[in-house]
């Protein structure tokens, strides 16, 4: 079976694992949920590098740090800080990678990208400041990276307007939808419809940016 036939596979893997996971989440089958989300980033993963044309291995070690991060955050409560950690190195990388070529942008451009993602943050960490307390520093250091990398994508697909840079910029906005749903479910206030949410606009996320790195491969080589 050649590379490009099995990704196939993975990519259904990819999709029925994490409805598995959403499943385990609205049951509350804790057990069923620690499978199926431990092989969501795997099966991503293996989706990625048997389409991948020429893999980014910046980008492979950016869904590595994703699925230590999810593993952590089976365990919000010991291991929350470390899951934290993880994604911010994902974040920081997706940062690095996506930024690329940016330096010549329009300076209106990039106030437009800057000022919506600064005024979320500002508001969100306003809100969360007074539970945060010996976590302050670190959720509002993850807060600014990840906003960080919503003005990337936003920047990135105002500097060329295609769909592949809509898919990185949806992909980015939804995982800053997925983790302040988790800090204002930690820190602020329970919702019951906040975890299945969760995961699904991170499952979401992490499948727009892999089909956005994909995509702008195919277009280089295509080049």
């Amino acid at each position: 079976m050649s590379k490009t036939k099995l990704s196939k596979p993975f990519l259904m893997l990819f999709f029925l694992v994490s409805v598995g996971d959403i499943v385990a989440i609205y049951l509350e089958n804790s057990f069923l949920q620690m499978i199926c989300k431990s092989l969501i980033i795997p099966s991503l993963l293996a989706w990625y590098l048997t389409k991948s044309s020429g893999v980014n291995k910046l980008f492979v070690i950016a869904l590595v740090f994703s699925f230590v991060g999810d593993v952590l955050l089976l365990d919000k409560v010991n291991y929350f800080i470390f899951g934290i950690g993880a994604f911010l190195i994902t974040q920081l990388i997706y940062v690095l990678i996506f930024s690329k070529g940016l330096g010549e942008a329009s300076g209106k451009h990039k106030l437009v990208s800057i000022l919506p993602f600064l005024l979320f943050f500002s508001v969100l960490i306003s809100i969360l400041k007074p539970n945060l307390n010996e976590l302050l520093i670190p959720v509002s250091i993850y807060g600014f990276v990840i906003s960080v990398f919503g003005m990337v994508s936003l920047l990135k697909y105002l500097n060329e307007k295609n769909g592949y840079n809509l898919l990185l910029l949806q992909g980015a906005v939804l995982f800053i939808i997925s983790d302040s749903m988790i800090a204002l479910n930690k820190f602020f206030e329970e919702q019951s419809f906040y975890p299945v949410s969760i995961m699904i606009t991170y499952i979401a996320a992490q499948y727009l940016i892999t089909s956005h790195v994909l995509q702008n491969e195919l277009m280089k080589d295509n080049v």
